[in-house]
């Protein structure tokens, strides 16, 4: 498959799509090409389920959080590294053996978001548990 740009006086691109052999149109695209201020908004973060607590190894917790009410990403997992706890977003291995994120922010602003979101909802989570278990072994 062939990619040929044609560039108009809009900046944008229009991508054409043809097969080599038979050089006929398959898909068009069209994809804005203008530069974009990098916007300031955050993500709106509408929710983060802890899915499952590990005690052993380095995993502390498997995390699924909703974005914007539309978008939800599972197996995201909470880490703990030698000098303090991490995301690590959801992967997979490639061909080559090497893991390759299946989805991650693309800004440092973004990742700094999410992970002190899961941080907090982690600490959150456990805080609760605490609670509940102090709570069951008073007798309440």
């Amino acid at each position: 498959m062939n990619i040929f740009p044609h560039y108009d006086k809009n900046n944008l691109i229009h991508m054409l799509f043809t097969v080599k052999s038979a050089k006929t149109p398959l898909i068009g695209l069209t994809y804005d090409n203008t530069r974009h201020e990098r916007n300031s908004e955050m993500l709106e973060i509408s929710d983060i389920r802890i899915r499952k607590i590990l005690q052993d190894g380095r995993l502390r917790a498997v995390v699924s959080l909703t974005i914007d009410n539309s978008i939800a990403i599972h197996d995201i997992k909470l880490v703990q590294g030698d000098e303090r706890m991490f995301v690590a977003m959801p992967s997979r291995r490639d061909e080559a053996g090497t893991f390759r994120d299946i989805i991650h922010p693309i800004n440092p602003e973004a990742r700094n978001q999410l992970e002190s979101a899961i941080l907090k909802a982690y600490e959150e989570y456990l805080a609760l548990e605490q609670s509940t278990s102090a709570e069951a072994d008073i007798g309440f």
